[in-house]
């Protein structure tokens, strides 16, 4: 038998799947990033950046998986989930958290973006059982404020930041 025919059939090709998946799927955030239409006011950090970036640490992230594999860092097969069958879905969870993505949605046009998503946030943390609340509540609240500023105010993504921020320009898209 030859060693090219070895080679091939040694190859770990289920374990290429993967890589192979997220570099097309980079490669197609990539090629949509440079779809996105920018403002002629687009500073040097425009609509088009986190999607380059995203998109270039997937291909980053694929290449790298796959000259791991090559080089024969294989994953092990796994002997099984670690998932107790006898629990069953808790509907009260699902519930609360569709109730809050409800009320999130309520809530962005009269409170402003960074408003329902501090509550989303901090309900959703408090679903999933965070104590101490209020540090999830502060939490949240920062994170909601954080992302309104660096979209809004840092990419010009327009999200609205309600009638209590309409002072604050860092936070306006």
């Amino acid at each position: 038998m030859s060693t090219a025919r070895t080679a091939a059939r040694d190859l770990p090709v289920g374990q290429l799947v993967f890589p192979a998946g997220v570099a097309t799927l980079a490669c197609y955030v990539l090629l949509e990033a440079g779809k996105i239409v920018e403002p002629i006011s687009a500073g040097s950090m425009g609509p088009r950046v986190l999607p380059y970036l995203v998109g270039g640490a997937m291909l980053v992230a694929a290449l790298a998986a796959v000259v791991s594999v090559l080089r024969g860092h294989l994953a092990e097969a796994e002997a099984g989930e670690d998932v107790d069958p006898n629990l069953h879905t808790s509907w009260a969870t699902v519930g609360s958290l569709v109730a809050l993505f409800a009320v999130h949605i309520l809530l962005i046009t009269p409170a402003g973006w960074p408003i329902a998503a501090a509550v989303l946030f901090a309900g959703a943390a408090w679903t999933f059982g965070a104590k101490p609340r209020l540090r999830a509540a502060v939490i949240g609240t920062a994170l909601a404020f954080a992302l309104q500023a660096v979209f809004a105010g840092g990419l010009g993504v327009s999200l609205p930041p309600g009638p209590l921020l309409e002072g604050v320009p860092f936070l306006h898209g």
